[in-house]
């Protein structure tokens, strides 16, 4: 017994020298990491500007609609033309790294850090050596927070640069990216290589030094030569265009690897570039109004891989679907975009939702088309959380995407209206926008990863939060007439006939309704149309299983159904939205009337997408007219073809059932 006692005490102090070094090391990381950082205080909830008396917000900036009409303009002018006053950027913090603000000034230093521990446990502990007077003649140091080394390399590597407002200082005017034993020419220019390669930690790749110039005092320039200084940095993962304003630096600092690692770009912006803002959304003058749905991208950090394509050779999806969707875009003319989820593949591709999002609008925002948007399930499967995906998307051109209420589930409910082109400005069509969710359910695997079981849906407070905004427009005199008497100049313009002659009452304006995951109705028995018997079903249906969710809260019968045109009885019970608008099913593009409801599919317009072979690419168009009290809806193929044009509301569409 007693040798059984001495080997277990043994035991015991042989376990207490290394567990004591390890929980030593354990306390000494903690200290050094954690106890040792400074404590974030108020300020960083709410910055300072540069003027002591104003508090700038790190959000919010894009979040200004161009919805909201603004004074009437001059005699002459559309109502809708009136430019909103330019925001003042000098309030802006110059120490801290938000690329979406439109910063005017300019950066004095820029240097290159290893870190061997991701900047988000440490905080800045390695950002370059400084003193309090090179922080008040140069700027405090700021971090790109964008890892160059994400993909791969043994630490971390970030830019760093200082930016200050001080007049007396130079300021860089150029960058250039250069291998050893090159410098760049002319040698009489003030330029400075920073210490670090860019490449710092990539195994087998060859250094690559940064180098920028220095130029002119602020006020020793000129307007122009303002315009010309560098005024942000960022970085870019993948080979596609960077986010708007910015430029590339060539050469890549991490080469692109097909089917293995993206490219890595830095981008720089010179100057400001104010992004444009999107007008109001109005009809033409002739009443007329176009709605693009652009549904399920998957696009990603790489160029993408083709799927289910008879396309031969088929590279770069992304670009090719861009390419596509541009050539539906001067076709169709479209007064208005909309995406219908799943911009971002997710599934592991699309890791940097910001260098995707550059790119899936451009095609959009270079025609100047104002574009809004809705979340499908892969958006936030990877990178990025949805909240910060909508700021980025609120800070592209001509964007009416909005984050909606905070206390009602999910972001992205909103409503945008469409008004008259007279100087009324009434509101003559409601567009709908929410966000049906990714998953409700799932299981974690014994690695940690989560694996969808069960979609999402529409929940109760978004219902409630539909039924609140349906209550809160106010009935128009239809079908509207417009208002000639000094708005329109050339009244043989006018499509006199447009609007056939019928009885005129109050009710709200039609609406349209998007978002990605159908209901359970979209699967249901179609009504018959009662001229001729037939379903009132028309399009592709039954080449996939359903794809809505197997649980509900009753967004049909609970809010659509009891958001009624008109509460006067003898109007009959007309439901206002008159279709809702899913992505979701690529190769599902049907329109089905239920109970007075049509339930529209967009079907598959991405080569990045899952589809099937013969099954041609397509995109959904809603055609308004007679000042919104006619909708037509087609699908324009990528061979040039308009199928299955459909009146769903109005002059010629199948009569409702409450009416009949």
């Amino acid at each position: 017994m007693a040798v059984s006692c001495g080997r277990l005490f043994r035991f015991f102090r042989a376990l207490f020298a290394p567990l004591a070094i390890i929980f030593a090391f354990s306390f000494l990381l903690t200290f050094v990491f954690i106890l040792y950082q400074p404590t974030p205080g108020p300020g960083v909830l709410q910055r300072l500007g540069w003027q002591s008396w104003d508090a700038v917000t790190t959000v919010g900036y894009f979040e200004k609609g161009g919805q909201t009409p603004q004074d009437q303009p001059a005699s002459g002018t559309d109502w809708w033309n009136v430019t909103a006053p330019a925001d003042d950027a000098s309030s802006y913090p110059t120490d801290a790294w938000v690329p979406l603000w439109p910063h005017d000034t300019g950066l004095s230093e820029i240097a290159i850090t290893r870190c061997l521990v991701p900047p988000g446990f440490v905080g800045e502990m390695c950002a370059p050596e400084t003193t309090v007077e090179q922080d008040a003649i140069r700027g405090k140091w700021v971090r790109v927070g964008r890892d160059l080394n994400k993909e791969g390399g043994i630490w971390g590597l970030n830019i760093y640069y200082r930016r200050t407002r001080r007049l007396d200082i130079p300021l860089i005017t150029d960058l250039q990216l250069l291998p050893p034993g090159e410098e760049p020419t002319p040698l009489t220019d003030p330029w400075v290589k920073v210490e670090h390669s860019i490449r710092d930690g990539v195994m087998r790749a060859e250094p690559l030094f940064l180098w920028y110039k220095t130029g002119k005092t602020m006020q020793e320039m000129n307007a122009e030569e303002k315009d010309n200084i560098i005024t942000e940095i960022d970085v870019l993962f993948g080979e596609d265009r960077p986010w708007f304003g910015f430029e590339k630096l060539e050469p890549p600092v991490t080469p692109e690897k097909p089917g293995h690692i993206a490219s890595v770009f830095v981008t720089y912006r010179r100057g400001v570039k104010p992004v444009p803002r999107a007008p109001p959304l109005h009809f033409s003058k002739q009443g007329r109004f176009r709605i693009l749905q652009v549904a399920d991208l998957h696009f990603s950090v790489s160029r993408g891989v083709c799927r289910d394509t008879v396309l031969d050779p088929c590279v770069a999806s992304d670009n090719l679907t861009n390419s596509l969707l541009g050539h539906v875009l001067d076709l169709e003319k479209p007064d208005l975009v909309v995406f219908t989820g799943d911009q971002l593949n997710g599934q592991g591709t699309s890791w940097d939702p910001k260098s995707v999002l550059a790119k899936f609008a451009a095609e959009v925002t270079d025609r100047k088309i104002p574009w809004a948007a809705v979340f499908g399930n892969h958006d936030e499967e990877n990178g990025d959380v949805k909240a910060e995906q909508i700021r980025m998307m609120q800070a592209l051109p001509y964007s009416l995407v909005e984050r909606g209420p905070k206390d009602v589930h999910g972001v992205g409910n909103y409503v945008l209206k469409v008004r008259s082109a007279d100087s009324s400005m009434t509101h003559l069509l409601t567009l709908y926008f929410l966000d049906s969710g990714a998953y409700s359910k799932g299981y974690l695997d014994w690695f940690g990863y989560f694996f969808p079981t069960e979609y999402d849906w529409i929940h109760t407070d978004q219902i409630g939060w539909f039924l609140q905004q349906s209550g809160s427009i106010e009935p128009i005199e239809r079908p509207f007439q417009p208002d000639t008497s000094e708005d329109f100049d050339d009244l043989s313009e006018r499509q006199s006939d447009q609007i056939a002659p019928t009885t005129r009452r109050l009710a709200k304006p039609n609406a349209l309704m998007f978002f990605h995951i159908p209901l359970q109705e979209s699967y249901g028995t179609p009504d018959k149309d009662s001229r001729t018997g037939l379903p009132l079903d028309v399009g592709l249906q039954g080449l996939e299983g359903p794809g809505s969710a197997k649980k509900s809260d009753g967004m049909f019968e609970n809010g659509l159904l009891k958001a009624l045109e008109s509460e006067h009885r003898a109007g009959g019970a007309i439901p206002e939205v008159k279709a809702v608008a899913n992505g979701h099913c690529h190769i599902t593009e049907d329109c089905k009337r239920v109970q007075d409801v049509w339930f529209c599919f967009g079907g598959g317009g991405s080569y990045s997408g899952y589809s099937k072979v013969g099954f041609d690419r397509r995109f959904r168009v809603y055609d308004i007219s007679d000042y919104g009290e006619t909708i037509k809806t087609y699908k324009r193929s990528e061979h040039d073809e308009v199928l299955d044009e459909l009146i769903i509301a109005g002059s010629g569409a199948a009569p409702y059932n409450s009416v009949v």
